[in-house]
């Protein structure tokens, strides 16, 4: 992990000091639509998660190449997580509950960018990896049972531990997405596919990855 957050240290480094490329600087913030993958060699069990509302915020800088292309990077505080309610009876009782967990990341993307003219707005498409650091986080709960309300809730231990730990820190996969340019204004679409297995064990095929829906906007100082 240390020798990837480097080579990611050395490749932002090496290309904000490369004079050819022209640079852009930005910022932009959006709501985030996360939810986890959760599965075994024999089943998929986060098939009634749901979408868990967040959000994102931070700084982006883009390299352009040339007319067409363009490398577009930044640093971002996301949220990530899911969440599941619904209602079970038992022995005649209804029980209705609600869990969420909330993840909170520190996300950089390294995106190739293609971006076309159209009138006075211009249409991009971005595609390329990402990798992230887990910060913190909390699993919550709540149940509903005649009439009485229980909560409660968890911090999330990161770390390999298989034992002592919930996640591992280090998440990285893919980001597509695309979107509008307006003069300084960019508005867009993205999902990020976690590649990574972030549960510290992985007996039985054992995995949990991230998702996430983004819808962001952004200002990109002296942007055109």
């Amino acid at each position: 992990m240390k020798n990837i957050l480097k080579l990611l240290i050395v490749l932002i480094g090496f290309t904000m000091t490369t004079e050819s490329y022209a640079q852009t600087f930005g910022v932009k913030a959006g709501l985030n639509l996360s939810n986890l993958l959760v599965e075994d060699d024999n089943e998929t069990y986060s098939d009634d998660y749901e979408m868990n509302p967040g959000f994102h915020v931070g700084a982006t800088a883009e390299f352009r190449i040339t007319q067409l292309f363009s490398f577009e990077t930044g640093l971002l505080f996301s949220t990530k997580g899911f969440k599941i309610s619904g209602e079970e009876s038992i022995f005649g009782v209804a029980i209705q509950y609600e869990s969420k967990m909330n993840l909170f990341y520190l996300d950089i993307p390294l995106t190739a960018k293609a971006s076309f003219d159209l009138g006075s707005a211009k249409i991009y498409g971005v595609f390329g990896p990402y990798i992230g650091m887990g910060l913190s986080g909390k699993s919550k709960y709540e149940t509903t049972t005649l009439g009485e309300t229980e909560t409660g809730e968890e911090d999330i231990n990161w770390g390999s531990d298989e034992v002592e730990d919930d996640l591992k820190r280090l998440d990285f996969g893919l980001t597509m997405g695309a979107g509008v340019e307006i003069s300084a204004i960019q508005i867009g679409l993205s999902y990020g596919l976690g590649l990574a297995n972030i549960l510290p064990y992985n007996d039985d095929g054992s995995r949990i990855s991230n998702r996430v829906l983004s819808i962001s906007v952004g200002y990109k100082f002296g942007g055109k």
